[in-house]
């Protein structure tokens, strides 16, 4: 795929472009042709004129996926300052952008005494990601807040579909196939900006506090099963520190995984694997991943490298 047959854009188009400094994790391949579209015309006009056969993909923050080290063929598209704007739209509700982050949505409902979004501060990602995740922390989800979202169809087309459209599950949606989020409103309940920015508050430290934030990582490696908490079957099957490669379960908290150094991704999704197969194991649970992998693998690491640290 040539830049003489793409269609022409008034954003940006990159090829070969290094994803790894883009996501959390800080590893994997490059996306064969990197898109930021200027405005939504931009993207709706590039997305209708191309080959219906070329496989597109959304990145927000890059929190919550692996980027497998061979690469994301087709085109994968960045949203940027121009779909991360904030406003409220009417009353209790936010009409966001899907490249705003949580933090800047949480802040915002707060300045406008709308309570109820705080949950959001402590998701790292963007409301682009929220939507098709159904992003949920401290007793909230998406699927408890949101009233719509405006998707961008791979054949251009822009739809608004309501949230009861999504049929959320648990970190689950079902958005059409190809259906990139461009924006959603979310709606809370009256509250006190000092209440408010009280909980806020108390959300961060409470991650700062558990979570291995400034580590390279990816957050929630898996899905809670029903009844079970992932992180206390992860430690319970001895996992805690458990390495390969570069790669590390979190000391701190035993549902993320780090890259200590120069893990490949494929060494991140291996002790994954390797963490599922223990737990698997240990409990007769099956662990099922949360993070995101997409890509294609560029080789197998040496599992024999698995290993406490």
């Amino acid at each position: 795929m040539t830049a003489a047959t793409l269609p022409t854009v008034q954003g940006k188009l990159t090829p070969n472009a290094p994803l790894a400094p883009l996501v959390w994790f800080k590893s994997g391949g490059a996306a064969e042709w990197l898109f930021e579209p200027k405005d939504l015309a931009d993207l709706q006009g590039f997305l209708r004129d191309l080959d219906p056969a070329v496989p597109v993909m959304a990145l927000g923050l890059g929190s919550n996926l692996i980027v497998r080290d061979g690469g994301v063929p087709g085109v994968v598209v960045r949203l940027g300052k121009a779909f991360a704007k904030v406003s409220r739209c009417a009353d209790l509700t936010l009409d966001c952008g899907a490249g705003a982050s949580g933090i800047l949505v949480s802040s915002t409902a707060r300045d406008n005494g709308i309570a109820g979004l705080e949950f959001l501060r402590s998701i790292p990602g963007t409301v682009g990601g929220f939507v098709r995740m159904n992003g949920g922390a401290y007793g909230g989800e998406v699927k408890d807040v949101l009233v719509d979202c405006d998707v961008v169809l791979r054949d251009g087309s822009l739809r608004t579909l309501p949230v009861e459209a999504l049929h959320y599950t648990y970190r689950h949606s079902e958005l059409p196939e190809g259906a990139i989020v461009v924006g959603a409103r979310f709606k809370g309940r009256p509250g006190e900006p000092a209440a408010i920015q009280a909980e806020m508050d108390r959300i961060s430290a409470s991650r700062e506090a558990s979570q291995p934030l400034r580590s390279k990582t990816g957050g929630s490696t898996f899905k809670n099963p029903d009844g079970h908490k992932a992180w206390q079957l992860v430690d319970e099957a001895g996992c805690r520190g458990l390495t390969l490669g570069g790669a590390q379960v979190s000391e701190k908290h035993t549902n993320f995984l780090l890259n200590t150094g120069n893990a490949t991704s494929a060494e991140i999704e291996a002790l994954g694997e390797e963490v599922r197969r223990r737990v698997k194991d240990k409990s007769g649970v099956e662990l099922q991943w949360e993070i995101q992998r997409v890509g294609t693998c560029a080789r197998a690491p040496d599992d024999k490298r698995v290993g406490n640290k």
